[in-house]
């Protein structure tokens, strides 16, 4: 006789499946109004994520001269001098070379894909124009929306660039007041929560902080490294655009993944334009190399702690991230998608039960059981 499903059982399960997609819906709702009031912020918020960002790169020289017993003040306003002496330096030996090339950068670009596509259009590959059309026009067209959402990166929150000054200007004092009054931040906030809030939102905010400094720092030192080798190998093989090129390399290295494959195509390109096939594989096979050694040496060398992502998560949230907020998306998916980590496995580690020890629970020899 074959078994008869329980109308019981089935409005049960009916029931639990509603209660569990309108609490799903009411936190959607709620992750909405969130995303609402932080677009509606964004020009607040900006300068606020730019100076944690800073004052993680800062912090550790910040650190060392307050262990050495200098006080507070000081010690971030000497910090800070340097700082904005270092950002000086860079932006006179590095930024303007680089705007003075930026044309010579992107005619090299182009003519290399002028180039890719004619070798695609002719033997062995055999594709024809309207296919090569096609594509070229679909990529064209996310190159252009790239650029605009760089264009937009950059104006975020502002209209004009006096208000980009500002941005700049607000989160350098921020950044002084997070090095100054940092470490008293996580005491004056246990004291304003209450109850069991007053332990759990410290130790998520201290973890977070410490994810998101082993990022950045190992992801600039990574950076470095890896402009300092590919420009190396640049400047042997006189491909022109280094110095261009090494800082692209650099400032790619923040969005994991896809920025390396994205630097490492345009130095193929302008090798390929400049120098032709042969130097073309030669700069590929360099950056192999020097790829193949930041995932498998330099990383576990400077990254003292992994963020725990694995790669299709990185890049899943890098595409996820560009899509909806272009340049910016892009640079703070992964840290943002690591500081949701940490607040998971914190949530799981508070709703999960603690395994008894074996014995555990059990009378000591001789000692007297309760009735």
């Amino acid at each position: 006789m074959p078994a008869m499903v329980s109308s019981a059982k089935t409005r049960a399960a009916l029931r639990t499946s509603a209660r569990v997609s309108a609490e799903l819906l009411l936190v959607l709702v709620m992750l909405g109004v969130a995303l609402w009031l932080l677009d509606w912020m964004w020009s607040v918020v900006w300068p606020l994520v730019i100076a944690l960002l800073l004052t993680t790169l800062t912090w550790p020289p910040t650190r060392f001269l307050r262990s050495r017993g200098w006080p507070a003040a000081p010690a971030a306003s000497l910090v800070t001098v340097l700082f904005l002496v270092v950002a000086a330096g860079v932006v006179a030996l590095i930024a303007v070379p680089v705007a003075s090339q930026s044309g010579d950068l992107t005619d090299g670009v182009v003519e290399g894909v002028q180039r890719l596509r004619e070798w695609a259009a002719g033997p062995p590959l055999n594709i024809g124009d309207a296919e090569i059309d096609k594509a070229f026009d679909s990529a064209v067209d996310r190159a252009q929306d790239g650029l605009g959402s760089a264009v937009g990166a950059l104006v975020t929150g502002v209209s004009s660039v006096v208000n980009g000054v500002i941005t700049g200007v607000l989160a350098l004092f921020l950044m002084f007041f997070f090095l100054k009054d940092g470490p008293r931040f996580l005491p004056w906030l246990s004291r304003q929560l209450p109850g069991r809030l007053a332990t759990d939102v410290p130790t998520v905010a201290a973890r977070s902080w410490d994810t998101l400094g082993s990022f950045v720092r190992s992801q600039a030192a990574v950076g470095m490294l890896d402009a300092v080798l590919i420009g190396l190998g640049l400047w042997i093989l006189d491909v022109p655009l280094v110095l261009p090129l090494a800082v692209l390399t650099f400032v790619t290295a923040f969005v994991p993944i896809v920025g390396a494959l994205f630097a490492g195509f345009v130095a193929v390109l302008i090798a390929l334009v400049s120098n032709g096939l042969t130097d073309a594989l030669i700069v590929l096979a360099i950056i192999v190399v020097v790829q193949q050694l930041e995932g498998n040496v330099f990383q576990p060398m400077i990254q003292s702690r992994g963020l725990g992502l694995h790669a299709a998560v990185i890049l899943l949230a890098v595409t996820l991230g560009g899509n909806l907020a272009g340049i910016v998306g892009s640079l703070l998916a992964v840290p943002i998608t690591a500081l949701i980590a940490v607040i998971w496995t914190y949530i799981r580690e508070q709703l999960t039960d603690p395994t008894q020890e074996p014995g555990e629970g059990e009378p000591l020899p001789g000692a007297a059981v309760p009735s």
